[in-house]
């Protein structure tokens, strides 16, 4: 596992950008052919195109709001983990979003593929669920 990190100005008060990015059923919204279903630890994240596809289960095992939390990817086909702070910054926030993920039948030497693809979703969810 490669750890990426996506840092991004978001104009929403660290409250709400906290309350965005962790409405956790709008991760769905934003990963394609994804839906999420909460737990008592956290959520599951199945994405599947017709009968094909793989469970992302995910607990929370960090909670500071608003400044952080951290989550670990427990699935049997991806593991990992993110780590997301929030900070006050100019008249919006300033948002760290660190992730290691890995999916299970990937070669070590595809570690900088899944880190590409990571950065690309962790771009595209801080950037939609962010929004004002």
């Amino acid at each position: 596992m490669r750890p990426v990190t996506v840092t991004q100005e978001v104009p929403s008060a660290p409250d709400d950008a906290f309350a965005a990015l962790t409405e956790w059923q709008r991760h769905g919204d934003v990963v394609p052919f994804t839906s999420v279903r909460i737990t008592d630890t956290g959520f599951i994240a199945r994405t599947a195109v017709g009968p094909l596809g793989f469970d992302d289960v995910m607990d929370v095992v960090e909670w500071a709001p608003p400044h952080a939390f951290r989550i670990e990817k427990r699935g049997r086909m991806v593991k990992g983990w993110a780590t997301v702070t929030v900070v006050p910054h100019g008249s919006g926030s300033l948002v760290s979003w660190t992730e290691a993920v890995h999916v299970w039948g990937v070669p070590r030497l595809g570690a900088g593929v899944e880190a590409f693809f990571a950065r690309l979703l962790v771009r595209r969810l801080l950037g939609r669920l962010t929004r004002s």
